[in-house]
């Protein structure tokens, strides 16, 4: 894939507007509000990720920032467009990416291309497919039909047809689901040079690797805003402590952890332990007399975005709890 960009997350650029600017935006469907009260600001050039379990209201939120559903409360405003009254203004300047391939397969890469050009009766649309088959590496395969291709040609070809109309603003629920990290360490990299350009990207994603090449991040769960910021900002935000634990039987050692007064959660990372507290002192405490036994190595370690979400999730329980459904 053509690119100038690099693996690792790259800063936005230093200066640039709110090219979204949202307030308490709510979305209920039948009995369940699935989202509530969200404010958001976005800066032009910045790849925002969006985080959650399924269901947890980020793809909704993302919908109504950008035009294609109306709010039932809030206001605000999406590349300088009043999200509730311009709508329509809003749409032609957005790249929308689903998270399943939705062209069609019996026909060519081009020929997919090019109908989406002439559907939109976009000018110059030969030139504008040559380039978006250049851009995206896929001039060679262009001739080839479309199912035909693996995973992670077809999300090549899914953001070549995003691109064509020359967007402003990206947005992608779940782009990279089911494709090889081959591929998905290209679209990212492509991201990335997109974002140089000037281009704003929205992106929900479950992959914390992903999470961690986004500039920002919102945590949505059950329709609630529950933390945003920068990776960093968000770890810090948390406040946890971390231990790793590695050695035989770990099994055994997490079932005593989760009991133990003190530990938040433990969790397996290979052929570790993470343990993880919001208090320090209790938290050393509490595994004390683990740390004796033989054969288990213990190091403190500096918490993740997997220990931090992990832990918002467990504590949403208590402050978010699911909505019941209703008959």
């Amino acid at each position: 894939m053509a690119t100038t960009a690099t693996n690792q997350a790259v800063a936005p650029p230093a200066a640039g507007e709110y090219v979204i600017d949202v307030h308490g935006i709510t979305k209920t469907f039948g009995v369940n509000k699935v989202v509530d009260n969200v404010s958001l600001k976005v800066k032009r050039g910045e790849i925002f990720g969006f985080l959650g379990p399924n269901g947890s209201g980020k793809t909704t939120c993302i919908r109504m920032i950008c035009g294609l559903l109306t709010p039932d409360a809030g206001e605000g405003t999406c590349l300088g467009h009043d999200i509730r009254k311009e709508a329509g203004a809003i749409k032609r300047k957005v790249g929308y990416m689903t998270q399943r391939f939705s062209f069609w397969e019996d026909l060519t890469v081009r020929e997919n291309l090019d109908f989406i050009a002439r559907m939109y009766d976009m000018d110059d649309r030969k030139g504008r497919v040559d380039r978006a088959l250049a851009d995206l590496g896929l001039t060679n395969r262009a001739g080839q039909l479309a199912g035909a291709l693996s995973g992670g040609w077809k999300q090549r070809v899914a953001l070549a047809a995003c691109l064509l109309h020359e967007p402003e603003l990206l947005l992608l629920d779940e782009p990279t689901a089911g494709v090889d990290p081959k591929a998905r360490r290209d679209f990212w990299e492509e991201i990335h040079a997109l974002s140089a350009r000037g281009i704003t990207v929205l992106v929900s994603t479950h992959y914390m690797d992903e999470a961690a090449r986004c500039h920002k991040l919102a945590y949505i769960l059950y329709g609630q805003l529950m933390v945003q910021g920068t990776a960093q900002e968000i770890i810090d935000s948390q406040h946890l402590s971390a231990w790793e634990a590695t050695g035989p039987d770990l099994p055994a050692l997490a079932h005593k952890l989760q009991a133990t007064e003190g530990v938040g959660q433990v969790s397996a990372f290979g052929t570790a332990l993470h343990v993880t507290g919001t208090d320090a002192a209790k938290l050393e405490q509490a595994i004390a007399p683990f740390r004796s036994a033989p054969h288990t190595r213990w190091q403190k370690i500096e918490p993740g975005l997997e220990d931090v979400f992990i832990n918002l999730m467990d504590r949403s329980d208590t402050r978010y709890p699911a909505p019941e459904k209703k008959p």
